[in-house]
């Protein structure tokens, strides 16, 4: 574990909590991201609050990479795998109704028993891929 850093990830996971819960107190709506982003580019309403959530979801990492030097990230190479991958997930929100922003950070934190289950089955089978591909 050469990349452990707890003190930046509980600030993280507390900054992810908070906008959650501004976003439920603000607007009445749950921080789901695949849903905000499919509403965003499928439907006619609410276009302006999604896009500077959308907006902010890319701001962030650059803003940090503007002040903090050190910042970097990588994301994987594009190949058929990495494409048929962002399909399987994009299909599975929409049969899931949400993804793990949406279950996991949101449900959870309400008590919605479809969110549980939603949620172990997202670490179930994160789990078995990382075990079985690394």
């Amino acid at each position: 574990m050469e990349n452990f850093t707890p003190v930046s990830a509980l600030l993280g996971g507390a900054l992810i909590g908070l906008g959650a819960l501004l976003l439920l107190v603000g607007l009445g709506r749950i921080a789901g991201i695949s849903g905000i982003t499919s509403a965003l580019l499928f439907q006619k309403e609410d276009k302006v609050w999604r896009l500077a959530f959308v907006l902010g979801l890319v701001a962030g990492p650059l803003l940090t990479a503007l002040f903090y030097q050190d910042f970097s990230y990588s994301t994987p190479e594009f190949s058929p795998f990495t494409l048929a991958a962002g399909l399987l997930v994009g299909l599975g929100t929409a049969w899931g109704s949400g993804c793990t922003s949406g279950h996991g950070v949101c449900g959870i934190g309400r008590f919605s028993p479809r969110s549980l289950a939603a949620t172990m089955v997202f670490m179930l089978f994160g789990v078995l891929a990382a075990s079985l591909l690394f």
